[in-house]
């Protein structure tokens, strides 16, 4: 196949995690349960937050929309890869490629921003108790969310049109469950110089940048409950945050994880089984996280 193909005929091979025809009932079992665990995990979530007139507060107003992006972010690359095993196919079209991969990317950056934004409002909820409402009025918080949406659309049409100037030749199989933007970016047989360069400008901004205002939220949260004299107070203030932070760990632990190990290893099936964790647990985990700590959310689900 030359550069410069017809790309309405082209096609991508998502060789998954194995090969193993033995194994492809427990990989389908597995993440199909997780699938529907998430699903249905988060959206109690934005059900509980709907229904129950105590939750109408700006966290949770940002939990419910980090429950749908979760949803969204789990639904752009598990029943595609559900799909290609009852199949037994492993091919998706090139539109259905650079589709699946704009999603993702967008959905990711949403979740950067969503936990960003949550932390932010936990850093004045604990910091700026007494201004709380007057900061934290509903024109910021959907401005906020809504600033979220036009970032993270740009961003993943800027990678898409980057993508669409590429020309693929013969080594279309990418070592992935779904079309991860380095691995396709990889396969190409132009120039990649330009998408690479933006690919890590941009990860680097979208990983540093949040997260440094994170770190910066809690080392002021942590310095306002050190001040707090009475223990149960301190407590309450803590457990406030704890299931916020608790996420953003797992999520930019694992992520990071995943980064880093790419770049030193070249066994692209581990990285692969590594995404997993960011991609799939983290959205499974979230709501559990926030039901268990946070009675709140466990008294409007028991109404529910």
């Amino acid at each position: 196949m030359e550069p410069g193909n017809d790309t309405q005929r082209l096609e991508f091979l998502l060789l998954g995690f194995s090969e193993d025809p033995e194994l492809q009932p427990l990989i389908f079992g597995l993440f199909l349960s997780m699938y529907l665990v998430t699903v249905l995990g988060n959206l109690l979530i934005i059900l509980a937050t709907i229904s129950d007139s105590h939750l109408h507060t700006p966290m949770y107003f940002f939990l419910s929309n980090l429950s749908f992006v979760d949803t969204c972010f789990t639904s752009t690359t598990i029943p595609k890869m559900l799909v290609n095993i009852q199949t037994q196919s492993k091919a998706i079209t090139y539109a259905g490629c650079i589709i699946q991969m704009n999603f993702f990317v967008l959905f990711a950056g949403l979740d950067i921003f969503l936990l960003t934004v949550m932390a932010y409002d936990r850093y004045v909820a604990i910091c700026h108790p007494l201004h709380y409402m007057v900061i934290m009025n509903h024109q910021l918080c959907a401005l906020l969310v809504l600033v979220s949406w036009v970032v993270s659309v740009l961003h993943a049409l800027l990678q898409s049109l980057l993508m669409l100037r590429l020309s693929f030749c013969t080594d279309l199989e990418i070592p992935h469950f779904f079309c991860e933007l380095n691995q396709v970016v990889q396969r190409a047989c132009s120039d990649t110089f330009l998408n690479e360069v933006v690919i890590y400008f941009a990860s680097f901004l979208l990983a540093v940048g949040p997260l440094t205002g994170i770190l910066y939220s809690y080392c002021k949260i942590m310095s306002s409950i050190r001040a707090i004299s009475s223990a149960q107070s301190k407590y309450k203030a803590f457990s406030t945050c704890a299931s916020h932070l608790s996420v953003v760990s797992l999520f930019y632990g694992t992520g990071l994880g995943v980064y880093l190990s790419s770049a030193v290893t070249q066994n692209s099936h581990s990285i692969a089984t590594a995404s997993v964790m960011y991609t799939v647990v983290t959205p499974m985990l979230n709501p559990f996280i926030y039901s268990l700590r946070n009675k709140d959310i466990k008294s409007a689900l028991r109404r529910l």
